[in-house]
């Protein structure tokens, strides 16, 4: 083929298309930001970095990746955008430059029972079509495979019409799934402790009942089974017939009538599933929530033996391999059987699953397995499998938006997840990227520091430059990009020990081990090493252990800090004993509500395909309460105004003087030692940052009564200068007599620690052992162990 040759003329000016080279952002005022007005280079990785509540994904997510999307939104036909979330326009003067964004955030995949890795990133679908075609005996179509699809048949008569003439046929409908029936594709039956509901020692009259809020003069609950006419109140419910007890366990509803009310009656076990089981979990009541998991127990299905699939499905097979034992394999172990299927007829499919089981492996998730259910996976591998479909992307040009991408890895991991952030960056496209870690900053073309505060205190530009100026730069992350924690001189002695015996959770295998109490304890290991089965799936029951993992706090935008931990009821009581009236008439969500604006504080109008307009209240100028309420003061301050104090400022105001309230004060003091201070009282739960939330779960359960806490990566979403108040709050729980156990992979922990549990060495299968027990100075002078290694090169011993 001949090309055209180039003459020796000079080369023309730089087109006007390729000066397009900035994200230009001008005015953000999206949350606490002020005024911010930053260029972002395009083709390049830009870090954003600060304490956390500064502001960061304010900026990144809330403004650019946001704005972004709105655009590409309103592309659509008006018809399309009505089924589609409707975005607001960020608070922004000018935004230049953008291009499509793509976000991989650390929100959690969905929790359905029948999602799993698998589902969520098509491999499943790929396998179905695999064995639809090779596997033997042939069973049907790839919904054969499918446990969410089940098997239908049906038959009857239809009308069929040919020219004039209309003739009655009988015809037959078949759908052949794989679902299993029993468990109905979840792998797991439920099973309620009758032992839970009540005590069959003793008679309805005598108070049997142990479900929580069931007293004995309400007559919804404990009083219709009293006066049904179909049990004897005053028998012992062990003494109860068949008939009786079928009646009172599972009686079909039926209409009695108590007391000259119109009721309906059913069985127990019915109306526990109505009123708890089917509620959200994480929604309830603590209490509430702690009944439900001491009465409702999940067992593997015995059909199917937990691979949710069809006995047809289970026979069909390729290699002697089923579906059910492709999806129960390690995919590193998956992706090497995949390579030695040779079938010419569906080669394009088996390059297609090759790469995607490949993706897995290189981003550090080989250890998982497909039937792997999507809900327990953590924040950060859940990033990293949204990751997943972005790898072999041909895109260019294309904004992809992370959110510390580097949570949940081991030093060990750091550097592969980096080198797939180049990657990406190397195809030209600008990265975004939210981070925290030394090791992920370093590799920036570009950082923006934001600061210099948190919460009113952050929300400026302290720095934009290189890493290199950022280190030499005066801001609160330039001077603490270089902190190393150093290995203290004496570590605490154990107080006793938790004894771990036989752990076979997972990837453990038979694991013996004794977690020291009364110290400070580490945990860690590579990701997938089987850290959190050790701890969160083996530590005995009933050990007095509080657990603060990480699980999202749920809660709608009525929900703040003051609700969630429970400071707004010795708030309200407190108001109402010094004005004389009622607790209720001062909470938005009840009596003192604003009637225009129903406590919300801002009107919010669905322009249907538009994007929903968001204005403050007229009648209580965002306040959420009644006129009325407000003229009630305490300490001369009204309701509104004290949810709009920040922690520090509220737990000043209720320490002393006529505002004095002990109850709300511990609460906002234990809200202040996580490193909440500058939180409003009154601020939305859905603008909170992910450190944020977890720092405000983990100032709730500071006063439960556990000796033994369980924090799981607390130092998520926290700045170097935040790690400092993190280790200073463990110490002082551990030096009020209790005992810490965290699981960790930040080098400052592991080197603060009295002892340290390091599992490995690998991940998956190559992990599940305890390959080191001991003081970190005894790990850092081994080096046994890849984190000794780490932790060595970290203390620069």
């Amino acid at each position: 083929m001949s090309r055209a040759t180039r003459t020796g003329t000079p080369s023309p000016a730089p087109h006007v298309a390729d000066s397009h080279d900035l994200i230009r952002v001008l005015g953000a005022r999206v949350n606490n930001l002020k005024d911010v007005s930053v260029e972002i280079p395009k083709r390049r990785l830009t870090v954003f970095t600060g304490v956390s509540g500064s502001g960061k994904s304010s900026l990144v997510f809330g403004t650019i990746a946001a704005e972004s999307q709105r655009l590409i939104n309103e592309t659509y036909s008006a018809f399309v955008q009505g089924f589609m979330p409707t975005l607001a326009r960020p608070e922004v003067d000018v935004l230049e430059g953008l291009t499509t964004a793509i976000i991989v955030d650390q929100q959690r995949l969905g929790a359905d029972p029948r999602s799993t890795v698998g589902t969520a990133t098509d491999a499943n679908a790929m396998l179905r079509i695999l064995f639809s075609r090779l596997g033997k005996p042939h069973i049907g179509p790839p919904s054969a495979y499918s446990f969410n699809t089940a098997s239908v048949r049906a038959s009857g008569a239809i009308t069929v019409q040919r020219g004039n003439k209309t003739k009655a046929e009988k015809a037959t409908y078949e759908r052949t799934g794989g679902m299993c029936v029993r468990c109905e594709g979840r792998g797991s039956v439920s099973d309620i402790d009758l032992a839970q509901l009540y005590d069959d020692t003793k008679s309805i009259a005598e108070g049997a009942f142990t479900i929580p809020g069931w007293k004995s003069d309400n007559v919804w609950t404990v009083g219709i089974y009293a006066e049904s006419g179909f049990l004897d109140p005053d028998k012992p419910i062990r003494e109860y017939t068949k008939k009786e007890m079928q009646d009172f366990l599972y009686r079909a509803p039926t209409k009695v009538k108590v007391n000259g009310v119109n009721l309906t009656y059913e069985g127990l076990i019915p109306k526990i599933q109505k009123s708890f089981l089917s509620k959200d979990k994480e929604a309830m009541q603590a209490h509430i929530r702690a009944f439900v998991e001491r009465a409702v127990t999940f067992t593997t299905c015995p059909e199917c033996d937990g691979t949710r699939l069809s006995e047809g499905a289970r026979s069909s097979k390729i290699k002697k391999i089923s579906i059910a034992d492709a999806c129960a394999m390690e995919i590193r172990d998956l992706a090497v059987w995949v390579r030695g299927l040779k079938e010419p007829s569906v080669a394009p499919l088996l390059t297609a699953l090759r790469q995607t089981l490949d993706s897995f492996v290189e981003i550090g998730l080989g250890y998982l397995s497909l039937n792997r259910p999507s809900g327990t996976l953590s924040g950060g591998e859940a990033q990293r499998v949204k990751m997943i479909r972005h790898l072999g992307s041909s895109l260019t040009d294309t904004t992809y938006v992370f959110d510390e991408p580097t949570i949940g890895l081991h030093p060990h991991d750091i550097q592969r997840m980096n080198d797939l952030l180049l990657r990406l960056r190397d195809k030209g496209n600008p990265v975004l990227v939210v981070e925290h870690k030394p090791e992920a900053i370093a590799i920036a073309d570009h950082v923006v520091d934001l600061g210099p505060g948190a919460g009113t205190a952050g929300g400026t530009v302290c720095f934009e430059g290189t890493v290199e100026a950022l280190r030499a730069g005066d801001t609160v992350t330039g001077r603490h990009l270089d902190d190393r924690a150093t290995l203290k001189e004496t570590v605490r002695q154990p107080t006793g020990a938790l004894e771990i015996r036989g752990a076979t959770a997972n990837n453990l295998r038979e694991v013996d081990v004794d977690i020291p109490l009364g110290v400070l304890c580490v945990v860690t290991g590579v990701a997938g090493s089987g850290k959190s089965s050790l701890i969160h799936g083996s530590i005995p029951a009933g050990a007095g252990v509080v657990s603060v993992d990480q699980a999202p706090i749920r809660g709608s935008r009525r929900s703040n800090p003051a609700t969630y931990t429970g400071l707004l009821d010795p708030i309200r009581k407190a108001f109402a004993k010094a004005n004389g009236v009622k607790p209720a008439l001062f909470s938005a969500n009840s009596e003192g509500a604003c009637a225009n604006c129903n406590g919300a504080g801002v009107i919010y109008t669905d322009l249907a395909m538009m994007a929903g307009v968001e204005t403050v209240c007229e009648d209580c100028e965002g306040r959420r309460f009644q006129p009325s309420v407000l003229e009630y003061t305490l300490g001369g301050r009204d309701i509104s105004e004290v949810l709009a104090m920040s922690v520090t400022e509220a737990a000043e105001f209720f320490a002393a003087g006529e505002a004095s309230t002990p109850a709300a004060h511990r609460i906002l003091e234990r809200m202040d030692q996580v490193g909440l201070g500058y939180l409003s009282l009154g601020q939305p739960l859905t603008t909170l940052s992910g450190g944020e939330r977890q720092r405000l779960k983990l100032a709730t359960h500071m006063s439960d009564k556990g000796g033994v806490y369980v924090l799981d990566e607390p130092t998520t979403g926290l700045h170097l200068a935040d790690v400092e108040h993190l280790l200073a709050l463990l110490d002082r729980l551990v030096d009020a007599g209790k005992s810490v156990i965290v699981i960790e992979h930040h080098q400052a922990v592991m080197a603060h620690a009295d002892w340290i549990v390091d599992l490995g060495p690998g991940a998956g299968h190559d992990g599940g052992k305890v390959v080191f027990e001991g003081t970190p100075a005894d790990l850092v002078a081994g080096r046994s162990t890849l984190t000794g290694e780490h932790l060595a090169a970290y203390v620069g011993a």
